[in-house]
């Protein structure tokens, strides 16, 4: 029976075309990783605030996400050197994805030097108690880990070009295996300052940030003498600026787009913190890392179709793409039964979890829940439409809501609670699988016209 089942595994990961077989294993080994990555992300929360306390990690929490911002300011380059990499090899031209490689690592590293100095200058200048609404004495501990995090975030946004290219050449499992060892040893760190010093914000943000940052480092420039990466390595003959163009061409938009989420998604922990206070930003999170083990698992499984989606569209394989959206539309009503399990059983989960140090009530369990249903759908149809590069409507959308965002999740935060902050961003995200869903039909068909072809 053993044997059976092991050939009828096998049989599954080599049936279908190229393409098809490629994206089931990586989403096999992502899932395994993932496994592994969500297990420590879920002991990294009781841990850390063991070793500092509910309030102190409620305000790294929040000085983490503003941190997060700064990703924001790429101007897209990450997602247009994507799809431009996943062309250039579609089209077999090792040359031209080469000096892609090149490009945005020459780009990114000056860009984001200059970002690193005008953060480190505006950080003498920054009052963190008044910004974060909390106690005068945080302010100096705040500004050196601010410092900290700033460094550690710049290098690794021009460090990650090496795994946005292994994404792009659909091995997004190799990249999972670097971003899930980052996470173990950065555990491994918080265990070890909990047995030997007490707690530091400071510590934590090199424990956190600097420990997977270095290691992103050194997997690439040993992968880049590898091999079967040499051909693309960077090298500073092939860098062409010329070709800053081609990226930013669609990157502009996808940067436009990644702006417009900021003031979306990424305000949430500050509105919290300053309405309701840091404690209400740790018993959010905790909710929020719960149910978005479902979203990273459905993610884990729809990276592999952004770039494949490329690949399929410059062939013009309508057929496989159209049975792709068929089985992951019915993997998204699958996750409608996941989430009422899931809300089932938080309670208990939670306690298992965190103990009794924050409690957390049902009702904000099940707003979170239907959040990230909407955000599972809206993703579904966006990362497949990321893969054309067609990528208008959704820059509407977003830039609409992004007007509006900040004063209305602030109104609803005063007036519902903490589930308030939930409400504007899920209702982008179930307009976007509205859109979204729309849209790729139309294009899959071959109905798309205008602004659905843009």
């Amino acid at each position: 029976m053993s044997l059976f089942l092991v050939d009828k595994i096998s049989a599954y990961f080599s049936k279908g075309n190229e393409r098809s077989v490629a994206v089931k294993k990586n989403i096999a080994g992502s899932l395994l990783l993932k496994c592994i990555s969500i297990l420590v992300s879920l002991q990294v929360v009781p841990l850390t605030i063991g070793y500092i306390n509910p309030t102190k990690y409620g305000i790294w929490l929040t000085l983490s996400s503003i941190i997060s911002w700064l990703s924001y300011f790429d101007l897209g380059f990450a997602h247009g050197f994507r799809n431009c990499f996943a062309e250039a090899k579609a089209k077999g031209d090792i040359k031209l994805a080469r000096e892609y490689v090149s490009t945005t690592y020459a780009v990114l590293f000056l860009f984001f030097s200059v970002v690193l100095l005008v953060a480190l200058s505006v950080n003498h200048f920054l009052n963190w108690s008044a910004i974060l609404n909390i106690d005068a004495s945080y302010n100096e501990e705040l500004n050196k880990v601010f410092g900290l995090l700033a460094c550690f975030f710049c290098l690794n946004i021009v460090a990650s070009v090496f795994t946005t290219m292994l994404t792009a050449d659909q091995k997004p499992a190799l990249t999972s295996l670097v971003q899930t060892s980052g996470q173990v040893l950065a555990f491994v760190c918080i265990y070890v300052l909990t047995k030997t010093t007490s707690g530091s914000l400071g510590a934590l943000a090199v424990a956190f940030s600097g420990v997977p940052c270095l290691l992103l480092v050194m997997v690439s420039l040993i992968v880049f003498h590898g091999k079967k990466y040499r051909n693309v390595a960077p090298a500073l003959r092939c860098v062409r600026f010329s070709l800053t163009k081609n990226i930013l061409g669609l990157g502009g938009q996808f940067f436009v787009i990644m702006i417009s989420m900021l003031f979306i998604f990424q305000f949430t922990n500050i509105i919290l913190s300053r309405v309701q206070g840091p404690e209400a930003v740790t018993q959010y999170n905790i909710v929020y890392k719960y149910f978005n083990v479902l979203n990273m698992v459905v993610n884990i499984i729809l990276t592999p179709f952004w770039s494949a989606f490329t690949d399929a569209y410059t062939k013009k394989d309508y057929v496989w793409m159209r049975n792709v959206l068929g089985k992951l539309e019915r993997l998204w009503l699958f996750c409608i039964l996941v989430l009422i399990v899931m809300v089932q059983c938080s309670n208990f989960l939670y306690k298992f979890w965190i103990g009794d140090s924050v409690i957390v009530p049902l009702s904000l369990s099940v707003c979170m829940a239907i959040y990230v249903l909407c955000q599972t759908g809206g993703n579904l149809y966006m990362f497949l439409i990321n893969g054309t590069s067609k990528v208008r409507l959704q820059l509407i959308i977003y830039m609409l809501f992004a007007l509006i965002a900040i004063p209305l999740m602030n109104y609803c935060c005063k007036h519902y609670g903490i589930k308030g902050v939930l409400i504007v961003p899920a209702i982008v995200f179930a307009l976007q699988a509205c859109v979204g869903r729309m849209q790729i039909l139309k294009m899959i068909n071959g109905t798309a016209k205008g602004l659905w072809l843009k």
